[in-house]
């Protein structure tokens, strides 16, 4: 999974491609537990470009968004929001794939 490393990283890869960016941060228990199936939903979903956004790095960006909860996923396309997976409940590994297809 790539990393976001800048403000100016994310709006270029929001309006390029297909991208779901995932919020989360080093201290949620919760992002810990779904950690370790995530390369495993990456492999099924070659279509996007799955992207780390460390909360604690990018708070304003959460704020921008309405991303109070994390884990958390938003997909974009070419700019355009394709769907939201956004709160602070525990996400199992099947819901994570159920969100994706649903943005194809």
């Amino acid at each position: 999974m790539n990393e976001l490393e800048s403000m100016e990283q994310f709006e270029q890869m929001k309006h390029e491609g297909k991208h779901l960016f995932m919020f989360s941060a080093d201290w949620c228990p919760d992002c810990r537990v779904i950690e370790p199936v995530l390369p495993d939903i990456e492999k099924k979903f070659t279509e996007f470009t799955f992207v780390h956004v460390d909360r604690d790095k990018f708070i304003e960006l959460c704020q921008q968004l309405d991303v109070y909860g994390i884990p958390s996923f938003i997909g974009f396309e070419k700019g355009k929001e394709l769907g939201r997976f956004v709160s602070k409940d525990r996400k199992t590994p099947e819901e994570i794939e159920g969100f994706i297809i649903g943005l194809q």
